[in-house]
């Protein structure tokens, strides 16, 4: 299927607004798939169909595709591709604008996966959202910039780890699998992408915890200054306090927050309960 060609004839024009960057390799789009781990007992939504080129070969190995695409010009496009998939159908909605029930409803109620080649200008809200238990989504696999998914699986000590990086280890799993030269997309983007796994555990019991939140907002908030500066700037706490505080954590003063690891962050938290009401 000549994808580019299917465009032409439909007199399809490109929107700088919804990103838009198709992929129609389909040696990268089965591997994107099998990126993903996905079986044949899987369901799964996808975010912005586009053509429907990764619909496609996503139909091929899971139990069902919901994809979500908010370009009505797209329409015509996609009952061409999708025409032969069975197990796949597309919904014309904006996925930043549904509700927790409303995706649910969506996937019939059941555990689903996401799989997509997003946008880049929703990567870091797209992730956040499904982060929420609420939605329901067992694990996401995005293609997205080369250097938000660096920095989404960076480890402390480096330059790329930062407040996100700790913010989505703490409730996932996060490996980059592969990375995906720019001439790659049609048409072709400025920068280079990357795919990103990211398999949901709630491994320290953070999810819906505001005040490790807010310890690892304070954390980051400067970089340039030390952990000890920013957490007596972000809480109601005095110096003395949150040294002892810092060497309960076995860690010096003088440290910044990008030194420390994802279970030293939870375990931060802990330490700083009683003083996370004060302040914003």
């Amino acid at each position: 299927m000549d994808i580019k060609q299917i465009l032409r004839e439909q007199s399809f024009r490109f929107n700088k607004q919804f990103g838009q960057n198709f992929i129609t390799d389909n040696f990268l789009l089965d591997g994107i798939v099998a990126d993903s781990g996905l079986t044949s007992d899987d369901n799964v939504l996808e975010i912005g169909a586009g053509a429907g080129t990764l619909t496609r070969r996503i139909s091929r190995v899971a139990n069902k595709v919901v994809a979500l695409e908010v370009d009505n010009n797209l329409r015509q496009v996609l009952d061409i591709t999708l025409a032969d998939c069975k197990n796949a159908s597309y919904v014309m909605a904006d996925v930043m604008k549904m509700t927790p029930d409303a995706v649910k409803k969506l996937m019939d109620n059941k555990p689903y996966k996401v799989v997509a080649n997003i946008p880049y200008y929703i990567t870091t809200p797209i992730i956040m959202m499904f982060a929420d238990p609420k939605f329901g989504a067992s694990s996401l696999t995005l293609t997205i910039q080369k250097e938000v998914a660096l920095r989404l699986a960076a480890k402390e000590g480096t330059k790329d780890y930062g407040a996100i990086s700790v913010a989505v280890q703490s409730v996932a799993d996060v490996e980059v699998t592969r990375i995906i030269d720019k001439t790659m997309f049609y048409p072709v983007p400025k920068v280079d992408s990357a795919v990103v796994n990211i398999v949901f555990r709630d491994k320290y019991g953070v999810v819906e915890d505001e005040c490790f939140r807010k310890t690892v907002k304070c954390a980051f908030a400067m970089r340039r200054k030390t952990l000890l500066n920013n957490l007596l700037n972000g809480f109601e706490i005095d110096k003395q306090q949150c040294i002892e505080i810092l060497e309960k954590l076995n860690v010096r003063p003088d440290i910044r927050g990008e030194a420390l690891s994802v279970e030293q962050f939870v375990e931060l938290a802990k330490l700083l309960k009683g003083f996370c009401n004060s302040k914003s």
